[in-house]
């Protein structure tokens, strides 16, 4: 369940916890996907990294959901 966490005072939607938690892993992906070349093959490749930041959020926030 998405609720406010209490942060130094302030309420923060837990969102904010999992896209903190998603920037680490897209840039571990993104430094392992570079020189492999796989952003050499697609036709525009800050949309698919764009893409992937956005299916690491989406994907930790739906494995978080009972």
């Amino acid at each position: 369940m998405l609720r406010e966490i209490v942060l130094f005072g302030a309420l923060v939607p837990s969102l904010l916890l999992y896209f903190l938690l998603a920037i680490p892993l897209f840039l571990a992906l993104d430094r392992l996907a570079s020189p492999l070349g796989l952003y050499r093959i697609v036709s525009h490749p800050p949309l698919v990294r764009l893409a992937l930041f956005v299916c690491l959020f989406s994907g930790l926030v739906l494995l978080s959901a009972p």
